[in-house]
């Protein structure tokens, strides 16, 4: 017995009517009734009454019936389940994010794109900007969530969104009194910010623009976790610069806008040429809603 004989018999007897069962099946009337003949042999039972106007089930068929709903229902599920876990196909999009995303910006993706594709599951995943294009171009990530500038050759993008950076500084820093601080007044200062193989030309380009302003940071010191880089900067060890924070700052630090419009989160999400489609579109989208969620533009 297999199971498309299965679903063949469960068709006629929920329509008991061989000729609707036959269109529900997109087949011809025939081989169907043929199958079910085929069934009722190995079976050793007959599943149906039939006459030149009317089709009932026997007691065989209604009791095979409850049995046969069964095993195509968990056949159909573990169909499903393999679907979602078997990486490369539909029912699966692997997708990077970048490990500071806000919990709103995660929050408004997740719930947009499973509105527009709800049959195709996501799998996220928390990656610097370098491990997501080194795994986009390994086939090992679908999409990505990436900051610029970053190396793109080779991938399509969509539209890039911006977001000002500003700077976090010790409330008694002499520039946060400055309603917009300017570069120039940090030199000297200690710097924090992200370890360069997190995003190397994104690390370049933002101290090329500091060091263009007249900031040239004393020392440079990396962190990547938002609590430790709180603590550096609150125990005076360096400035950090940031977009403007989702959660409220710890108690004795502040965020103050810069003068310098380059240094901005330029976000995009890319992908490999390959992977054109529905489902990359609607995380496309579904990721830009979120950033737009909490201020890019």
């Amino acid at each position: 017995m297999e199971l498309r004989h299965l679903r063949y018999f469960v068709a006629v007897a929920e329509e008991l009517h061989f000729g609707r069962a036959a269109e529900r099946l997109h087949m011809a009337q025939p081989p169907l009734s043929q199958r079910i003949r085929d069934l009722e042999r190995e079976m050793g039972v007959r599943l149906f009454d039939r006459s030149s106007h009317h089709v009932a089930l026997t007691e065989a068929g209604a009791l095979l019936l409850e049995h046969a709903r069964g095993v195509l229902e968990r056949a159909d599920a573990a169909r499903a389940a393999m679907r979602r876990i078997r990486p490369g196909t539909s029912a699966v999009l692997r997708a990077g994010v970048p490990p500071d995303t806000t919990p709103m910006a995660v929050r408004t993706l997740v719930a947009r794109f499973t509105e527009r594709v709800p049959d195709v599951l996501l799998e996220l995943r928390e990656l610097t900007t370098a491990s997501q294009l080194a795994q986009l171009r390994a086939e090992e990530l679908d999409a990505g969530l990436v900051r610029h500038p970053c190396d793109t050759v080779g991938l399509a993008s969509s539209a890039v969104v911006h977001r000002r950076l500003g700077v976090v500084l010790p409330s008694g820093h002499p520039a946060a009194s400055q309603d917009v601080v300017r570069l120039r007044s940090l030199d000297g200062s200690p710097l924090v910010i992200f370890p360069r193989a997190m995003a190397p030309q994104l690390y370049d380009h933002m101290l090329e623009a500091c060091r263009d302003n007249g900031f040239l940071p004393g020392a440079i010191r990396h962190a990547r976790n938002p609590h430790f880089v709180h603590g550096l900067v609150m125990s005076g060890l360096g400035a950090h610069l940031n977009e403007e924070p989702y959660d409220e700052l710890p108690a004795g630090l502040v965020w103050r806008p810069i003068d310098e419009p380059r240094l901005t989160w330029s976000t995009s999400v890319v992908w490999p040429v390959v992977q054109e489609g529905e489902v990359v579109a609607a995380f496309a989208d579904a990721a830009l809603a979120g950033l737009r969620e909490v201020g890019h533009r």
